[in-house]
């Protein structure tokens, strides 16, 4: 049996990772990817959703991320986010307007896992899991940080991390302002 990640320490700071079902490359779209940064940001102002560091790629997310406030918690506030950008992600695919390629693809393989899923009533957009990992020093905080900035140069994407657009590399290697409000750490 593999050990649970979960997030125990309402006031701690975590690593969190999560991703599409069967890692489907759904943040190719800006679309979507403006769905996820609006609700980050909206969680943010309303629910005290703090961001130090953060990143986009094709198919999940990278946050290291705390709260302000003791309610809602962490984990409440990830939980309704990963609902709320299932829905409008979903419904954006299913837009007769927008043409995606993917379409009946996407719909699919996001309706299978939802069918699989006793917590889903239809489709399911997002794994299950979050993979916390509480920041516990110094040290793992600058490897957090090193791993999600250096992600999209191991993918292949930018030669440098500030230049990858959907991540905080830019706020933290060039003092420049990124895409969503950064809590430094």
């Amino acid at each position: 049996m593999g050990f649970a990640y979960k997030i125990n320490n309402p006031r701690g700071t975590y690593f969190i990772t999560f991703a599409t079902v069967q890692w489907v490359d759904a943040f190719t779209r800006k679309r979507y990817v403006d769905i996820v940064l609006e609700s980050i940001k909206y969680c943010q102002k309303e629910k005290g959703l703090r961001v130090h560091a953060w990143c986009i790629m094709s198919n999940h997310v990278h946050l290291i991320a705390s709260t302000l406030r003791p309610q809602p918690t962490l984990s409440d506030i990830l939980r309704d986010l990963k609902k709320f950008t299932s829905n409008k992600i979903l419904e954006a695919i299913q837009d007769e307007r927008e043409i995606e390629s993917r379409k009946g693809w996407m719909l699919w393989l996001f309706k299978s896992a939802g069918e699989r899923n006793p917590n889903n009533t239809y489709f399911q957009f997002w794994r299950q899991d979050n993979h916390p990992e509480e920041i516990f020093s110094t040290k793992f905080m600058e490897s957090k940080l090193e791993y999600i900035h250096n992600n999209p140069v191991k993918a292949g994407l930018v030669e440098e991390p500030w230049e990858y657009l959907l991540s905080s590399a830019k706020d933290y290697m060039t003092n420049r302002k990124g895409l969503l409000e950064i809590d430094f750490v």
